[in-house]
């Protein structure tokens, strides 16, 4: 049996998953606020009392966390918790515990998807054997590379959500300049994420917003989302759509750096909430608009996840080849 997880900066997923020589079958699945216990350690356990199961019936637990992985633990990036895989083992007493990084995690996933839980932005036409790349914007964003490496595929985590933004427009030169006034930079989660949606807010706003959005809400970006898409705020409008083509220019770029032949794939918890704002054209647009490669990012199929538990499955299916 495998204990997957998918740690997140707001929320974690755990799964438990019997082995199958291509995709995990789940047994059961719990979602959990990521800061709801005071450690990893006692959800893990809370969820495994719930689902009755000893932990030595585990044979191998595999968590994807939200940060940069040395040494099997990973601190998050978003929240102040630690994914430590000597101490998980310790405390549980499972038998082996491996800690990936998230989007490494969901990357494990894309070979195994079904077309159903594909959105297709770009049809395309997919290299046989060629590289593969996964962008996702949530809480944070994250990006991986899917190398093919002597006939499989080989995810390779990245920490490219917290690069340099690399503005292209005067409006986003002005999300820059406000970023910069702000943090002292402007780094790419800054504005391709959910606090990204919210700065981009501030910025297109020098009024009040007419849909009374508020920033310091827990659910502004969702709001953001739901006034730009009724149309109901010109400055939420502005917002989504240059988080829009930022989000697309940012996968091309991935896309270029992976060459990604096999496809680009659009993970996390926004890209399904606003795919009429994806599928407006302007997200392509900026995914392709990188002349003189321009013909090149055109033939790459680029999907969205509609699976919100690819993340899970890509930890299950990590874990299932140990």
């Amino acid at each position: 049996m495998i204990l997957a997880g998918d740690v997140g900066g707001t929320k974690t997923l755990l799964g438990l998953f019997e082995p199958d020589a291509v995709r995990p079958r789940p047994i059961s699945v719990r979602s959990f606020g990521t800061l709801d216990y005071d450690t990893f350690e006692t959800m893990i356990a809370a969820f495994l009392a719930d689902a009755a199961i000893d932990a030595a019936r585990i044979g191998v637990t595999c968590l994807g966390a939200a940060g940069p992985v040395t040494d099997n633990a990973a601190d998050l990036t978003a929240v102040p918790w630690r994914v430590d895989g000597a101490r998980i083992r310790a405390t549980t007493g499972a038998a082996r515990v491996v800690v990936i990084n998230d989007l490494q995690a969901m990357a494990q996933a894309v070979p195994v998807l079904q077309d159903a839980e594909l959105y297709v932005l770009q049809r395309g036409a997919r290299a046989p054997g060629g590289n593969m790349a996964v962008i996702a914007a949530g809480t944070g964003l994250g990006e991986a590379l899917i190398h093919h490496v002597d006939g499989r595929y080989v995810p390779v985590p990245s920490e490219g959500g917290h690069a340099d933004f690399p503005a292209r427009t005067e409006r986003e030169f002005a999300v820059v300049r406000d970023l910069t006034a702000r943090y002292g930079r402007a780094d790419v989660e800054h504005v391709v994420s959910g606090r990204g949606l919210i700065n981009i807010h501030r910025m297109t706003h020098a009024a009040a917003c007419g849909a009374a959005v508020d920033v310091d809400d827990p659910h502004a970006a969702a709001a953001i989302t739901s006034a730009a898409l009724d149309r109901r705020c010109p400055g939420c409008v502005e917002a989504l759509d240059l988080f829009v083509e930022a989000y697309g220019a940012q996968a091309g770029n991935l896309a270029l750096r992976s060459v990604a032949t096999g496809g680009v794939f659009i993970g996390g918890g926004i890209a399904p909430k606003i795919l009429p704002a994806l599928t407006s054209g302007a997200f392509m647009h900026a995914f392709r608009a990188k002349s003189p490669l321009d013909g090149l990012l055109g033939a790459m199929p680029v999907n969205v996840i509609l699976n919100a538990e690819a993340g899970l499955l890509g930890a299950a299916v990590f874990g299932s080849q140990l």
